[in-house]
């Protein structure tokens, strides 16, 4: 069997971060693990790496210390360098990471009263390209890897020391950071098995939300295969607008998403397709965009997060006025939809929605696919 590379470059050994139990086991036994022993190894290990959130082979303490020299030896349970760290004024904590090539993600913590959520970021850059969007104006750089996605979790729970506690303030994750996770399908739900398995993180998918601009063929298999809960950045009610600041509508319009919409495995009452919206200044704000907004999404279990802009240099829009987005929400309310408008948080370091971006560029030799766009 062929195994997958994850080589730190740097020091020549694997790092198992990132490693399914199916994908850790074949690792164990190339590295001189007894055939006999690699199960029960295996599940030890990941219960350390994933569970207790060890960075050193020595604290396992029921592994025998021949084996742990093995381990050390062979293996890393590196976590990506945190280049910067800035704290906002209302507590939200931003990470900028690079990872072992060199390129670096955004990710951001935001705590609120007795529960706390994490932006995690699935690529570096973004090949959208949403007019409103501070990362979009970041070319698509890479994708990435399970273990880079499952890292940004373990990086914020070492930073909020919560390993061992059960009374944690990181309760929810937003796969809403930078990229679309829906063009990065097959390692996000690598990523996000290991954070919801019971023996792993151990995130309930209740409590996972994975956000995408409406990548249609993609989104029945999200639901069926990861699970999790859906937003989608609708931002508009008319194509003409929407094909401007979400440029993917021109080749999957509203209709198309609304449908599939409709059909998301497992959407109910109780799991609410949320549509993200964000308030432009004489864009999409007015109160018809309201009563059509209520008109499209008839019949979708659904919530609306209104989002005020929040704004970058150079930003080309501007935000609605406070009056205007309360006199949108309340046409939505009346509707019978909840319409929370979003109180920006970490806007004074950038970390607030939409405003994320690395300077990452692409490599110039051998750049990584863009997925499946």
């Amino acid at each position: 069997m062929e195994l997958a590379s994850v080589e730190a470059p740097e020091t020549g050994r694997t790092n198992l971060i990132g490693l399914s139990r199916a994908a850790l086991a074949p690792h164990l036994l190339a590295a001189g693990v007894p055939e006999h022993q690699v199960k029960m190894r295996t599940q030890q290990i990941w219960h350390w790496m994933y569970f207790r959130g060890v960075q050193d082979f020595d604290a396992m303490s029921n592994i025998s210390k021949d084996l742990r020299h093995l381990l050390s030896t062979h293996f890393s349970l590196a976590r990506p360098e945190i280049t910067s760290e800035q704290i906002s004024t209302d507590g939200t904590r931003k990470w900028l990471m690079r990872f072992a090539d060199g390129k670096e993600a955004e990710t951001v913590f935001i705590p609120e009263d007795e529960r706390g959520t994490l932006c995690v970021s699935s690529q570096v850059g973004c090949t959208l390209n949403c007019k409103f969007c501070h990362t979009g104006t970041q070319m698509l750089v890479r994708n990435l890897t399970p273990a880079e996605i499952v890292a940004q979790m373990m990086v914020a729970r070492d930073a909020l020391d919560e390993w061992l506690h059960c009374d944690r303030h990181l309760t929810n994750v937003v796969m809403m950071g930078m990229g679309e996770p829906l063009y990065n399908f097959d390692n996000v739900k690598a990523a996000l098995q290991i954070v919801m398995d019971n023996e792993g993180l151990s995130l309930s998918r209740r409590r996972i939300t994975l956000s995408t601009a409406g990548v249609v063929p993609m989104m029945a298999r999200c639901g069926e295969e990861i699970g999790t809960n859906l937003a989608v950045s609708l931002h508009a009610v008319r194509d003409e607008v929407r094909d401007e600041i979400v440029p993917l509508n021109r080749k999957y319009p509203i209709a198309e998403l609304l449908a599939a919409c409709r059909a998301y495995p497992g959407a109910s009452n109780a799991r609410r397709i949320t549509f993200e919206y964000v308030m432009l200044k004489g864009v999409n704000d007015s109160l018809a965009d309201a009563r059509e907004l209520v008109r499209l999404i008839a019949g979708i279990p659904a919530k609306i997060n209104l989002i005020p802009f929040n704004p970058w240099p150079g930003a080309p829009y501007e935000c609605s006025e406070w009056t205007q987005i309360e006199a949108f929400a309340e046409i939505v309310n009346r509707a019978g939809y909840a319409s929370p408008v979003r109180t920006p948080r970490g806007r004074d370091i950038m970390a607030a929605c939409g405003q994320l971006k690395s300077e990452s560029l692409r490599a110039r030799k051998n750049p990584a696919p863009a997925g499946a766009a």
